[in-house]
């Protein structure tokens, strides 16, 4: 079972992570991929700041986001792949999923940016309703 868990830094993408670290202890040949989707910057802030610092703009978050993922795995016996993306974070979730066909996607019910326990999260409504993959989300 190949599953992929999006993560951003937060306690809900932690806690997604968990699980699914949970599930794959379960299932003997199961692998993780966990996922950081950054979004681009605003056109014409490269051009005005510079690529390097766009490129170390987007390594510091993911980094913030696997420091989290990483703790969440802590000792567990499961080895999880980390893949860093840079796009439109709901289109590039349906890729990466698509590409790597993989068989459950796991994400948290609101990222950071959302208010806390009030609705789905845009990101996880807009990968629901456009994948054929199970998703199971984590609140």
């Amino acid at each position: 079972m190949k599953i992929l868990v999006t993560v951003d830094g937060s306690d809900i993408s932690s806690r997604a992570l968990k699980f699914a670290l949970k599930l794959a202890k379960q299932t003997a040949t199961a692998s993780i991929a966990v996922l950081h989707v950054d979004a681009p910057v605003f056109p014409g802030v490269e051009r005005r700041i510079g690529k390097e610092a766009v490129e170390s703009y987007h390594a510091d978050n993911h980094e913030h986001a696997f420091k989290a993922a990483r703790k969440a795995v802590g000792r567990s016996q499961v080895t999880i792949e980390e893949i860093r993306a840079v796009g439109d974070i709901a289109e590039t979730i349906l890729a990466v999923a698509a590409k790597r066909k993989v068989d459950l996607l796991v994400m948290g019910s609101h990222g950071r940016g959302a208010v806390t326990g009030v609705l789905l999260g845009s990101v996880s409504s807009k990968v629901i309703a456009q994948t054929a993959i199970p998703v199971t989300i984590v609140r």
